[in-house]
């Protein structure tokens, strides 16, 4: 199962663990994509953000218009969302032009902590 961590971290340590997997040539057991805060996280990450996400799990490449259909959203509206995941780095988009989640799991990590 490919597995991807969403994660609240700073760039200091994204950094220090990519020229770490650089030094060792070994990568990390799993992909993970990074946030500077959690509200950050959260704003990129809306409630109809992730039903795209469910719907694009596991399922390949696919166009924009096939995404809509499988959440039972308008296509504008989805293209708007996907926008979005795509300039975060969450989805990517494939050479014919369709977009995909290359990940079958998804997992959410970060800490809240005492102000």
């Amino acid at each position: 199962m490919k597995t991807v961590v969403l994660e609240v971290r700073s760039l200091t340590d994204t950094l220090a663990d990519a020229t770490r997997a650089m030094k060792s040539g070994r990568a990390e057991s799993e992909a993970r994509i990074g946030f500077a805060t959690p509200e950050l996280l959260w704003q990129v990450l809306t409630a109809k953000r992730w039903e795209l996400l469910k719907a694009m799990c596991g399922a390949g490449a696919m166009s924009i218009r096939e995404v809509a259909r499988r959440v039972g959203r308008d296509v504008k509206a989805v293209h708007g969302d996907v926008v979005a995941l795509l300039d975060a780095g969450v989805i990517s988009r494939v050479t014919d032009g369709g977009v995909v989640f290359p990940f079958d799991a998804v997992k959410v990590e970060f800490m809240l902590e005492a102000a």
